[in-house]
């Protein structure tokens, strides 16, 4: 990445030879926006107070009030010429947001969620979402994201698993790396990405929020580790967020082992660790390693946790107290001020702490930013069932049902500004939850959301009738009344399209996204039953689910003639859906997850090592098939592809396996294909993965046209670490499979051992044929 020359370090230690220990405390913290507030101004007053040492960040502007952009960066404004002007060393401060479907603020474009986005299989489209949302934070001064989350989620179970990229560390590798790459820019310019949360956050114990997990060290390190070693070597990941987690009995947010050893020493991370919310309280409350507020400061900080979030807590009185005391070493503080300064530095804030109030608007509402968003919602879509039911092109009447059909609020992620803002309340000086008032009090404040009922009457001519039937409720049941209607309405249409799915969120009403753990991962019983009832009538029945949680859906596929995911597609998910089920565009998204049969086959994923997958002797469960219902990768559209000339070539030990296949498009209309490369390893020291991800591109073609894809594989994608600990690259025979064809190729020379950041990606080149 290109940026300015960085403040020399010379700079940075003379500053932090002036500061006091209050001082560098302070940079190791934050403030709640909402804090420096009265009467709906910024307030010099509570500035003084909270900000009188500095700071070192200034929490969430727009995901905390209902400021408009300007008014967000007049705020920020205002907060930085205090610091500048006001304090003694007039150190400016960084202001965080959140990101992971799109900024979290007021008239921010919003993106499909994570889960969605990695449903595309484009890292260019998350790249490009990256810049707009950079664009967005920068106009009105943000420039830390605590996102993307590269968790690995293998346990659908989670609530969470909506917030990340799926269960392939090379996908979500490739999508954090370009979202990282979007989002940062040239970091002087740009928006420092976070990268969280390290590590194994994803698959806890039960799938509980916050539970234990229990890794090996092999497994924490080829798997969970590596999209984030991908971000920090081949995007520059500027900050890393802790795990709430603890791994084999180490909380992340105090393990040296983890943060230190691993992320820093393994990994070759430089940056800043900022710290989960509450993290360092957790490791008294819920870990139970530290008895009081300054024994956990002092863990966390020797574990290399630079920054508390969301407000400066153990690491103000607490620690300052243990290092008068002596029992803290104030050179671990100096270590984690420097690396707060030499962040502040290389975006550029001692230089250009402020930002032009007047412009931040053109930077939202771009009608370029809103076509981003209706491609993303359309991309990540994944057709899973198809007799010919759709597209819906010349169907008289549609028969709509689900209260996902006519919800703006049914679209958006956990992460979304409308949605976030239902638990998001403003903060007083006393750090309690008090309601925000006037231009302060947050949201939902809804971009322009067509719902898909009122898209698919804007795009056409058919008689389309509603019935919602039921909502989102685990409780609900479908009473009589509501059966009749639904048989009434199904019965006199052509088609029926039933939208079902989740209520994502973070209150107890919510059935998906973060606190919002499953057992159950069917379809709440009054959708199940409306499905049903809808099919009974004969009527065609086309299922689309709207969710980020990652459904069971054995007991509804058989009743739908088409089976359509739409993940929590954004503001744009209801103009990309009915774009879908008319025809008007296609589906072309890919399962990032595998979608299992029941809760009780969890986990299941593409890449088990070699001895899973299956029962023995007998292959599958007494109950049910040991496959998962739709595998990893999986998904249609409105044309066909087949593929032919599978060639490979062999590698010497540092030269890449070259692998041909060539994709013919034999339907009647132009589609795109998500090109998958999966390779294993036949014989190795220590049990490898059945089949890996190892390369992918998008292919548009039309009908009757072909190209051919040519991936150039690195041996390093077959590295594992042997029993020794070591990452080795070994000769012998790998087996690649792309669709239905199969081939191998032998890695010569000799057995050698490279270092992780040794990893290269796979590079692909697409060919396309002369018609």
């Amino acid at each position: 990445m290109s940026a300015m020359p960085a403040r020399n370090t010379t700079d940075i230690d003379a500053l932090l030879a002036q500061m006091t220990l209050d001082e560098k405390l302070a940079q190791l913290g934050c403030v709640w926006c909402s804090a420096l507030v009265r009467d709906e101004a910024f307030s010099p007053d509570q500035a003084s107070h909270w900000l009188r040492n500095g700071i070192g960040e200034i929490t969430r502007i727009g995901a905390t009030t209902g400021l408009g952009p300007r008014e967000r960066a007049e705020f920020a404004n205002a907060i930085q010429r205090f610091l500048v002007e006001e304090t003694r060393l007039g150190i400016p401060a960084i202001v965080h947001e959140e990101s992971v479907a799109g900024l979290c603020a007021r008239d921010a474009t919003q993106f499909p969620q994570a889960i969605g986005l990695a449903a595309t299989w484009d890292p260019d489209l998350i790249e490009r979402i990256g810049v707009v949302i950079r664009e967005q934070m920068v106009a009105t001064g943000a420039r830390h994201t605590l996102s993307p989350v590269l968790d690995i989620a293998r346990d659908p179970r989670w609530g969470r698993t909506e917030e990340t990229y799926g269960e392939s560390p090379y996908l979500a590798a490739r999508l954090g790396v370009a979202y990282v790459r979007g989002v940062q820019g040239a970091l002087d310019a740009g928006v420092a990405a976070t990268g969280k949360h390290f590590l194994g956050y994803g698959m806890a114990e039960g799938g509980l929020n916050h539970a234990p997990v229990h890794f090996g060290p092999r497994e924490l390190r080829e798997v969970y580790a590596e999209p984030f070693r991908a971000a920090i070597h081949e995007a520059g990941l500027a900050t890393v967020m802790n795990s709430y987690s603890s791994v084999d009995g180490l909380p992340c947010g105090g393990s040296k082992a983890i943060l230190d050893d691993l992320l820093r020493g393994e990994l070759g991370f430089t940056g800043a660790v900022v710290a989960d919310y509450s993290t360092t309280q957790l490791l008294m409350s819920h870990h139970r390693i530290a008895a009081t507020k300054g024994e956990a400061a002092a863990r966390a900080l020797t574990a290399g946790l630079d920054m508390e979030l969301p407000q400066l807590d153990c690491y103000g009185k607490p620690l300052r107290e243990l290092v008068e005391a002596g029992e803290v070493d104030v050179a671990l503080v100096d270590r984690s001020v420097r690396r707060v300064l030499a962040l502040k530095d290389a975006l550029g804030l001692f230089d250009r702490p402020y930002v032009d109030a007047d412009a931040a608007a053109a930077a939202y509402g771009r009608p370029a930013d809103t076509a981003l968003a209706h491609e993303a919602a359309v991309a990540s879509m994944v057709l899973l069932r198809n007799d010919g039911t759709l597209p819906l092109a010349h169907t008289a009447t549609i028969a709509v049902f689900g209260a996902a059909a006519d919800d703006p609020r049914l679209l958006q992620g956990d992460y979304s500004y409308p949605t976030h803002t239902e638990i998001v309340q403003t903060r007083g000086a006393d750090g309690n939850l008090i309601e925000g008032s006037g231009r302060f009090a947050a949201g939902p404040y809804y971009p322009a959301t067509p719902t898909p009922l009122a898209a698919l009457r804007a795009r056409t001519d058919a008689c389309i009738t509603f019935t919602r039937a039921c909502g989102t409720g685990l409780d609900e049941t479908l009473d009589d009344t509501a059966r009749a209607e639904a048989v009434d309405a199904a019965r006199a249409a052509d088609v029926a399209v039933v939208f079902v799915g989740a209520r994502s969120g973070l209150l107890p009403d919510c059935t998906s996204g973060e606190f919002r753990d499953a057992t159950d991962l069917a379809l709440p019983p009054a959708q199940r039953d409306l499905v049903a009832t809808v099919a009974a009538t004969g009527t065609p029945t086309v299922v689309v689910v709207v969710s980020g949680r990652v459904h069971a859906l054995s007991d509804v596929v058989d009743h739908a003639h088409a089976l359509l995911y739409a993940w929590l597609p954004g503001e744009e998910g209801g103009n990309a859906l009915a774009d879908a089920l008319l025809g008007i565009a296609a589906p072309s998204g890919k399962l990032p997850i595998s979608l299992p049969r029941g809760a009780g086959q969890v986990p299941v994923h593409h890449d088990t090592r070699a001895g899973g997958s299956r029962s023995m002797i007998y292959g599958d469960y007494t109950d049910a098939p040991a496959a998962p219902l739709f595998p990893f990768g999986f998904g249609l559209t409105y044309t066909t592809f087949a593929y032919t000339d599978l060639q490979v070539t062999d590698a010497i030990p540092v030269d890449a396996m070259t692998v041909d296949v060539t994709v013919h498009n034999t339907g009647d209309r132009t589609g795109t294909e998500v090109v998958q490369l999966f390779g294993h390893d036949e014989y190795a020291r220590v049990a490898r993965p059945v089949r890996q991800l190892v390369g992918f591109t998008r292919v548009t073609l039309d009908p009757g046209a072909a190209a051919t894809v040519r991936f150039e594989v690195d041996p390093t994608a077959f590295a594992y670490y042997d029993e020794d600990m070591r990452l080795v690259v070994e000769p012998g025979t790998v087996r690649f499979s792309c669709a239905d064809l199969a081939a191998t190729a032998t890695i010569t020379g000799p057995e050698r051992t490279i270092a992780p950041n040794d990893r290269v990606a796979t590079t692909v080149e697409v060919r396309p044929h002369a018609q």
